[in-house]
């Protein structure tokens, strides 16, 4: 039976990763740093293995006896009080579990990244061919960037068969965290609790089912070219569209109210202000409102091509997050 080992086994996309091996039959070496986190990762076929990235003698036991490595562990947060973790996390991290599946004869690694590397599309939809015109507008864009420069490089060097995958928004069932934002807010919608349309509402952005990047991860290990590039994305549609969409699955109608974007900049560096002060994560910071006011459409064409990857629509995508958020009491699933 093959083994494998997903590092950020217990952040959003990863503990579906790792549901979704186990289930299929594939023993599944779950990195992690939290017991009560990995209290979620309960199945036979997970082997739990308490490591840290940024330790590399905590991560032999996890990669040892592995056929196949998924790299998803990032930090993801829009904020820290310490912006050079962003670095020693996404960058350094990444250079030591490579060093690992190198050491340990790793067959293959689809490592985790985002779209958002590529920068917003300026007046077509991105694609794989794209190079960034824009500066980054987060420590997390711009270390995942440089964490991509460095696995090809370090990959190519060590002949070690390595892809990179790129998902877009993600949404649907998984904890209520801030990695899973696209969902907190249905949720708070549902509740009668959102009542906001970011600038104009016509910004465009691309939103993606946590079920489709598993599969496109998935698929990225059977079929992805090493050293390729791989943008998992679902449906194009802007803030005004994708709440109609919302407001059509839960037949709810509560009021929206387009906020101007020099508003919005001014409340989220209040926010970033008090964070500051309170050493609290802020809800938005002046850098995602500017990330939020551009479009980001993107194609995914290769990734159908090469991969034959099939997102479902956003329609269904969003009625069964709903479905599955109205299975249980508001704040059940952290």
């Amino acid at each position: 039976m093959k083994r494998v080992c997903v590092t950020g086994a217990t952040g959003y996309l990863g503990m579906a990763l790792a549901w979704r091996l186990a289930v299929s039959g594939i023993v599944v070496h779950a990195l992690f740093r939290s017991k009560a986190k990995a209290a979620n990762l309960n199945h036979p076929n997970i082997r739990l293995v308490k490591g840290d990235i940024l330790h590399p003698e905590s991560l032999d036991k996890a990669v040892k006896d592995c056929d196949y490595l998924y790299h998803t562990a990032a930090l993801t947060a829009i904020w820290s009080e310490n912006p050079s973790l962003f670095r020693e996390v996404n960058v350094r991290g990444t250079k030591n579990i490579l060093e690992k599946a190198v050491y340990w004869g790793i067959k293959k690694v689809v490592m985790t990244s985002t779209a958002g590397i590529y920068g917003p599309s300026l007046s077509c939809p991105v694609d794989e061919e794209c190079h960034r015109t824009t500066p980054c507008f987060t420590e997390y864009e711009r270390t995942k960037e440089e964490a991509d420069s460095l696995a090809l490089g370090f990959s190519r060097k060590k002949g070690l068969d390595l892809v990179i995958v790129c998902p877009t928004r993600i949404y649907g069932p998984g904890p209520l965290v801030q990695s899973n934002s696209v969902t907190l807010m249905i949720d708070r919608y549902l509740q009668g609790k959102w009542h906001v349309l970011p600038g104009n509402g016509k910004s465009i952005g691309n939103y993606v089912y946590i079920d489709d990047v598993v599969n496109g991860q998935i698929l990225a290990m059977e079929k992805g070219r090493a050293y390729e590039k791989y943008l998992l994305g679902g449906t194009n549609i802007s803030y005004e569209d994708f709440f109609e969409v919302l407001k059509e699955v839960t037949q709810k109608r509560f009021a929206l109210f387009k906020v101007p974007f020099f508003f919005m900049m001014s409340v989220a560096g209040v926010m970033t202000l008090y964070a500051r002060l309170l050493r609290r994560v802020p809800m938005v910071t002046p850098q995602m409102m500017k990330k939020l006011h551009q479009n980001w459409m993107v194609s995914i064409q290769k990734a159908e091509l090469e991969l034959e990857y099939k997102p479902i629509p956003l329609k269904k995508g969003i009625q069964k997050t709903v479905d599955w958020l109205n299975l249980f009491p508001r704040g059940a699933i952290k």
